[in-house]
């Protein structure tokens, strides 16, 4: 596979500012499963309820910028349709991992594995985009394989949550930017495909258990509604901005989400013992050796071309 092309300055800097917000939208999320899970919500439920609202609002955003026409396409395009399959798959996974993780506090270790991410990132733009990894880029990882080996022995097994969370994320950002459909398209045929597990899920609990919170009360709606905007729109943000956007340069953007979920999990509450502060240590130092490379690389792109 070949790099994308650059994007346009003014286009760089909408994707740069695009990529930022829905990290900081990702960055808070835990606050709202953690309310819903207080409301009575379980994990699954929380789960076919951003399955099932995601599709209306990510329905919106298509009508709002006019490619229904395009989705008729990708609907029609098997090949298509079998790449937003696999991305579908991956995020569906990830979604309900790290639901799970919110609600069985497990938010520092599922914060762990989004500061994996990035670095994962750089190494899938090395394999399949040809983006150089440079010493300093080495560096970074090798201390936060550190750091997740530490965590392992912290919690004293594999941090599964954090490595399955960091896959699988990684991964649909890879399709994301090969597949040939717009966000909003890609994001609405997603969440298209979702539907039927989340409806079927719905209906199981309403008939044959205590029933869905969601449909108990106006309450429980409102709870299960706000599900739509905030899978939707962090989502719409990331498909847009990673296809605008170097893989690496996503990765030090990244460090946002799991930076504000931290503060969540320590705010809820969670154990935060001196090994499991180590674990971090070494992760932080990963993420400022990747920034300050970053950095590097930013200074001398902008003096490269104010010397042409």
């Amino acid at each position: 596979m070949s790099a994308s092309p650059a994007p346009a300055p003014a286009e760089a800097r909408t994707a740069l500012i695009s990529a930022i917000s829905c990290y900081i939208i990702w960055g808070f999320l835990p606050l709202l499963f953690m309310g819903m899970a207080a409301q009575g919500f379980t994990a699954p439920e929380i789960l076919a309820q951003r399955a099932v609202w995601a599709v209306l609002f990510a329905g919106i955003l298509v009508l709002m910028s006019r490619q229904w026409g395009q989705v008729k396409r990708v609907l029609g395009t098997p090949s298509t349709l079998i790449w937003l399959a696999g991305s579908t798959a991956l995020i569906g996974v990830n979604w309900g991992v790290y639901v799970w993780a919110t609600t069985h506090g497990a938010t520092l270790e599922a914060s762990l594995g989004y500061y994996i991410n990035p670095l994962l990132n750089m190494a899938a733009g090395a394999l399949l985009f040809r983006e150089k990894i440079s010493r300093g880029g080495k560096i970074a990882i090798g201390l936060a394989a550190v750091g997740v080996l530490i965590q392992a022995l912290a919690l004293g097994r594999p941090p599964w949550i954090s490595i399955v969370l960091a896959l699988t994320f990684c991964a649909y950002g890879v399709i994301r930017k090969r597949v040939p459909a717009d966000a909003q398209t890609g994001l609405f045929v997603e969440c298209l495909l979702l539907l039927p597990l989340g409806l079927i899920f719905l209906t199981w609990l309403q008939l044959s258990g205590p029933g869905a919170v969601g449909l108990s009360s106006p309450g429980g709606l409102m709870w299960a509604m706000v599900n739509g905007p905030a899978t939707v729109l962090p989502l719409a943000l990331f498909a847009w901005s990673a296809r605008r956007l170097p893989l690496s340069a996503m990765g030090f953007i990244q460090f946002i989400a799991p930076t504000l979920q931290f503060a969540c999990g320590v705010w809820a509450g969670e154990a935060f013992t001196p090994l499991r502060a180590v674990s971090f240590v070494f992760i932080w130092a990963g993420a400022a050796v990747f920034a300050a490379v970053a950095v590097q690389r930013a200074r001398m792109a902008r003096a490269a071309l104010q010397a042409e």
